[in-house]
């Protein structure tokens, strides 16, 4: 692009427009919700302390990203870690890359679209090497989907995670099958009858999953809205 300052004022005018009308294309497509603008800095309170130190280089690796709103807020506050998201619906990746662009985020990788059911030989981008990432993100994602994808998730991390890797998860579970407060006995069953295979998760349930892919169940951290940060980490 030539400098503005060597054009003349009806080119820097032009130049502008060209501008301004992309910046407002980009924020078009910028999806947003609510509640990710609300809980992105409680989940990150309690992220950074998974996150590799300032002084290390990091990987991360974000599963169903959605809007893009967590990793743009995220890999702002830790630019010495590269963030990959990803989703599986094309909207979400359209509005992630808006994000990168909008925010001029250099620390994350342009999202590929993943659905997390595949083998992970099937996942583009040919750069999911094995014991690869020190962190695996999943917000809000296994409640509203098939129990397939949570069992895709723990394979893959299993597979994709450094040794004492992380995968990081946030959302609404029950806990030993008890599940509170009733308005999240209320939003469970609202997911159960727009789609029976969807549904809130049970801890005890993922944690067979954990087992079975070298994982062991870490932390959970109550979390404002009445959701959990759930940690897990590799084990050799």
């Amino acid at each position: 692009m030539k400098s503005l300052h060597k054009l003349c004022p009806s080119a820097i005018y032009r130049q502008n427009l060209i501008l301004c009308c992309r910046s407002k294309r980009i924020r078009n497509k910028m999806l947003v919700a609510g509640a990710a603008d609300r809980n992105k800095q409680p989940i990150l309170d309690v992220l950074q302390g998974y996150l590799p130190p300032i002084n290390q280089t990091g990987r991360v690796l974000e599963i169903a990203s959605g809007t893009g709103q967590h990793i743009a807020h995220f890999a702002a506050h830790f630019q010495h870690v590269l963030f990959q998201p990803s989703d599986i619906d094309r909207n979400c990746v359209s509005s992630i890359t808006a994000y990168i662009e909008n925010k001029k985020l250099t620390n994350v990788l342009q999202p590929v679209e993943i659905d997390v059911t595949k083998p992970i030989d099937q996942w583009p981008g040919g750069k999911f090497e094995p014991s690869s990432w020190d962190v695996i993100l999943n917000s809000n994602m296994i409640h509203i989907s098939p129990w397939e994808s949570a069992v895709g998730l723990f394979k893959a991390s299993g597979y994709l995670l450094k040794d004492k890797g992380v995968l990081f998860m946030y959302g609404p579970y029950k806990v030993n099958g008890v599940l509170t407060p009733e308005s999240n006995v209320r939003f469970n069953q609202q997911l159960i009858a727009q789609n029976p295979s969807w549904g809130v998760r049970d801890i005890v349930d993922l944690e067979k999953l954990a087992k079975d892919n070298n994982l062991c169940l870490e932390k959970m951290v109550d979390m404002p809205a009445n959701n959990k940060c759930v940690i897990f980490r590799k084990t050799s």
